[in-house]
């Protein structure tokens, strides 16, 4: 049934489930917990006004335009919470510094283990015997060595999940855990085909198969579920502080929604960045077999080497970003000979003599 009800939405269905659904269920949390607090402050006291006698469509339709306000805001609302927007330059740079030390502090856990792996297996080389004394002695991981030496496959393969929730280079760190997962498949075309996919998405998306845009499509909406619900919760913290402070009756209800969402917010967000996996795989199959096809629509074909393909697609993602240079001529040796058109074709021939 889930199959069939994307089909038939198409593009609606990530509005829906990412933006409409999670205002919905805000709203539920607002109107029965804290609007009879609120109908004695006038804007609410109008709004319950104007409710009263059409609950259900009054709900619907507050959810819906609400969704569509929020989905539309989603970029400003992303960046938020991705430390690119609204961020102070010294908590900007304390956030990538701190998240550059958890993410070497990963590398150097992942390491170790390997390396004693190893010197269990006397395989180790003389330069390996060097690093696993280092890194045996370091002092930024002596708070895990108990809790590693007893490590199972299972735990090495979630700390390998956590450090592949950070891009490649400190460059392209971010200061926060969600930017950081989702600058880790922004920068991946980058990184493997000197592809900016960013650059290129909609020429990307234009080309790729249409099963790997919808893969792309239905991951993200998961983490725009969550994204929503965080601001949503936040919005009804702001409403239960609002009753707390200008209404008597209500109040212990109040309290304790403003204590559980709370609670919630910092769920949300953990489940938003654990949501970003899938988002990241699908990015990445779009990149690898959308590539192909994008390729052959800006008539230029692939070479058999990456290093050659690499250089093909850095010199085409400078086209679009600065101004025509005849450096670009160097594009010529991967362009395709153009196709012979119908008039090409039919020179050499006769022309039929139009009948009277």
């Amino acid at each position: 049934m889930g199959d069939i009800a994307k089909g038939a939405l198409g593009g609606a269905w990530s509005l829906l489930v990412g933006w409409v659904l999670p205002t919905a269920l805000n709203l539920a949390v607002l109107t029965t917990t804290l609007l009879p607090g609120l109908r004695t402050i006038p804007p609410f006291e109008h709004a319950a006004g104007l409710a009263e006698g059409r609950g259900a469509l009054a709900f619907l339709t507050a959810s819906l335009m609400l969704g569509l306000v929020l989905n539309a805001l989603q970029n400003p609302l992303y960046r938020i919470l991705e430390g690119y927007l609204l961020w102070p330059s010294v908590v900007y740079e304390y956030g990538c510094r701190r998240h550059q030390a958890i993410r070497r502090c990963l590398t150097d856990r992942l390491l170790l283990m390997r390396l004693e792996r190893r010197a269990a297996d006397a395989n180790l080389t003389a330069i390996d015997g060097a690093d696993l004394t280092l890194l045996r002695h370091s002092p930024h991981l002596a708070r895990h060595r108990k809790l590693d030496q007893r490590s199972t496959v299972t735990r090495r393969a979630l700390l390998q999940e956590r450090l592949a929730r950070y891009p490649v280079g400190d460059g392209h760190l971010a200061p926060t855990r969600l930017g950081n997962a989702i600058r880790r498949f922004e920068v991946y075309g980058h990184d493997r085909y000197q592809l900016d996919s960013q650059l290129l998405w909609n020429e990307l998306t234009a080309t790729a198969p249409e099963q790997a845009r919808r893969q792309v499509d239905t991951a993200r909406a998961s983490v725009d579920f969550f994204v929503c619900l965080l601001y949503g919760h936040l919005a009804v913290l702001l409403a239960a502080g609002v009753t707390l402070t200008s209404a008597a009756i209500g109040s212990p209800a109040a309290a304790t929604t403003a204590v559980v969402l709370a609670a919630l917010v910092p769920v949300w967000y953990r489940c938003a960045v654990r949501a970003t996996d899938e988002w990241a795989a699908a990015v990445r199959a779009l990149v690898n077999v959308g590539r192909h096809p994008l390729a052959a629509s800006l008539g230029l074909d692939i070479p058999k080497e990456l290093a050659a393909e690499r250089t093909m697609w850095s010199l085409v993602s400078w086209l679009p970003r600065i101004p025509y240079h005849e450096h670009a001529a160097a594009l010529d040796q991967y362009r395709r000979s153009p196709a012979p058109t119908g008039d090409d074709t039919t020179e050499g021939a006769v022309r039929p003599t139009a009948r009277r």
